[in-house]
């Protein structure tokens, strides 16, 4: 997983005078499951439909595979968008309730393969509904007729029946039961497999996050405050909201040393964070110079990336004291 597929640099998206990313910055290898995390409302979503340009950035770059997808012509864009797709968290509203399943899942393939005929399509459809758990009988059914699981079963269909080279994941299965999360994760790392794509999954489920991932970025306000091997994240988070968030879950262990609280308190407006950092209202073990200066994302163990100012000290949790 050295091949870099994905480049993320300085990305930043504004909502009318509210930026809600901001500086971002992060590299997906070939192959590499990449989770994002962070509580709802930190970004994680607007900072996947900016990756795809399904919203504008107003500043940054998203290289795939060395093309900055937000500066290449309108065609140039059209043809990558083969390799990049997404599963959304809604199932049933993901899909159009006026075509049928084997309608959604030939679509891609009319754009994107003219040179198949219909019979050619049809059986790809086919094998890929079984693919994905599905009988290929269901193809003239209709979205409504089909179980959330079901449905996200035929959104991965969907995503998948052109081989991309990156699956981006945006709580893909937080609306389902968790006996058909574990299915759908099993699925996903079934195809991940088989084709060798990337994926970019985007989840508040932390236990889900360390089954799957290589890597973890967490992200509050719009930034990334650690990024980090999934392993070493798990058991040696270094930022405080890292920290939080993992002690907000019981079942997930964290650092041993000094336990951090529950996430304290809620996330405020990003732009009343005119400077510093900006978790330093909810964190117990915050500073002056936490108010004075926004820390910068340094590297504190090989591969290992946290943006806090007493970095230093949370890999001495023993040492640390609010």
């Amino acid at each position: 997983m050295n091949d870099i597929l994905l480049r993320v640099r300085d990305l930043r998206v504004d909502f009318g005078a509210h930026a809600v990313i901001r500086g971002v910055s992060f590299d997906l290898c070939s192959g590499e499951t990449l989770s994002l995390v962070g509580e709802s409302g930190s970004g994680k979503s607007t900072l996947a439909r900016a990756i795809l340009r399904l919203l504008q950035p107003v500043q940054g770059s998203v290289e795939f595979r060395g093309l900055d997808l937000l500066r290449c012509p309108a065609a140039a864009l059209r043809a990558q968008r083969r390799s990049l797709q997404i599963v959304f968290q809604d199932p049933l509203a993901s899909l159009d309730p006026r075509m049928t399943v084997g309608e959604t899942i030939g679509e891609p393939l009319k754009i994107f393969e003219p040179g198949l005929n219909a019979g050619a399509r049809q059986l790809k459809v086919r094998e890929t509904l079984e693919r994905v758990g599905l009988s290929s009988e269901m193809s003239g059914r209709y979205p409504h007729e089909f179980s959330g699981g079901q449905c996200q079963r035929i959104g991965i269909a969907r995503a998948v029946v052109l081989r991309p080279d990156l699956l981006i994941c945006d709580e893909a299965v937080s609306s389902l039961d968790v006996s058909i999360q574990g299915q759908i994760i099993n699925l996903l790392l079934d195809l991940q497999q088989e084709m060798g794509m990337a994926m970019l999954f985007i989840s508040h489920n932390l236990a889900v996050v360390r089954h799957l991932s290589h890597r973890v970025l967490v992200m509050y306000l719009g930034k990334l405050v650690e990024i980090a091997p999934c392993d070493a994240l798990f058991e040696s988070p270094v930022h405080p909201y890292t920290r939080a968030l993992l002690a907000a879950v019981p079942h997930v262990p964290h650092a041993t040393g000094a336990a951090a609280p529950a996430v304290p308190g809620e996330q405020a407006v990003p732009d009343m964070i005119s400077s510093g950092c900006a978790f330093r209202e909810r964190c117990p073990y915050a500073l002056s110079v936490c108010e004075a200066s926004e820390p910068p994302l340094l590297e504190v163990a090989p591969g290992h990336w946290a943006a806090c100012h007493r970095s230093h000290e949370r890999l001495n949790p023993l040492s640390l004291s609010p």
